[in-house]
């Protein structure tokens, strides 16, 4: 099956099952740091075996691991940073809050990707960009609290998006001719070998009484979610992917609107609407080709 036709759809999917992350997190009966130690060592061991059950010829030489071996400790250290700054933030702010400032993400993935470029976007990809930013502004300004007593939680979690997008520019450079769950394996390995430290050192249990949280962190938010995202990374132009992980935030919203009753504002289905017309707008372009 061709890659790229699965690309955007496999992004999607991935970033869907990402949005299940902060409640895992929040079932943990471990500190916020020690779950996300826990997130990445409990996945590096099944990662690291599958990628080894499915390896190919051209995939399994040294060559792909030895070239971009910076690339993959640089995307360790930086989903490392990612995750303390980002639990650390819940913490400290609203849900909404934390939501709104760790997908900033979505916008700083495809700075870097023009910057690098030296190129203007195209019409189509500056109206998602335009229409993606007008729907997250409607979507969390309702709900969005900016305030004093906020400001640190806020903050924490800007920084998470600024090491989320590290860690993507870091993913796409590391992968070369390696498998995507090659270079999530190491790259995880790398984040739970630097996090093992800090979960000791800091504050919250360390070990849990209950392991089903973690393992379902692990596997579905690490394995499965990111295993989705690193496989498609590589397959998409930086808008696509940038505008695809605002998929998290609409999931979040559409979930407490159909399971928890919480009504949406017309504003707020407004900036669902502009969300996924922005989503079809990063995909058009990439059907061209096949015509």
């Amino acid at each position: 099956m061709n890659s790229r036709a699965i690309a955007f759809p496999s992004f999607l999917l991935g970033s869907a099952i990402l949005s299940a992350g902060p409640l895992l997190v929040r079932l943990a009966d471990v500190g916020a740091v020690q779950s996300a130690f826990w997130r990445v060592a409990l996945a590096a061991a099944p990662l690291l075996l599958l990628a080894r059950l499915t390896a190919k010829p051209a995939s399994a030489g040294p060559a792909g691991a030895t070239t971009h071996y910076g690339w993959f400790v640089a995307a360790g250290f930086f989903f490392a940073a990612d995750l303390v700054a980002w639990h650390l933030g819940i913490e400290r702010t609203t849900l909404a809050n934390s939501a709104l400032f760790a997908n900033s993400a979505s916008f700083m993935y495809p700075l870097w990707g023009y910057a690098v470029a030296r190129a203007w976007p195209s019409r189509k990809a500056t109206g998602a960009l335009l229409l993606a930013a007008l729907g997250i502004s409607l979507l969390m300004g309702m709900s969005a609290e900016v305030s004093p007593r906020h400001l640190a939680g806020d903050l924490l979690c800007l920084l998470a998006a600024v090491f989320y997008t590290g860690y993507l520019v870091g993913m796409d450079h590391a992968r070369g001719r390696t498998s995507a769950l090659a270079a999530l394996g190491r790259a995880t390995l790398v984040s739970a070998i630097m996090l093992l430290p800090v979960a000791l050192l800091a504050p919250g249990a360390f070990w849990p009484t209950d392991w089903t949280p973690l393992v379902l962190l692990a596997l579905g938010s690490q394995v499965i979610g990111q295993g989705l995202v690193i496989f498609a990374l590589p397959h998409l132009a930086p808008v696509a992917a940038g505008v695809g992980l605002l998929v998290q935030p609409l999931l979040a919203a559409g979930f407490g609107f159909v399971w928890f009753g919480e009504r949406l504002s017309a504003l707020e289905a407004a900036g669902m609407v502009a969300i996924l017309v922005a989503l079809v707008l990063v995909r058009l372009p990439e059907r061209r080709p096949v015509a």
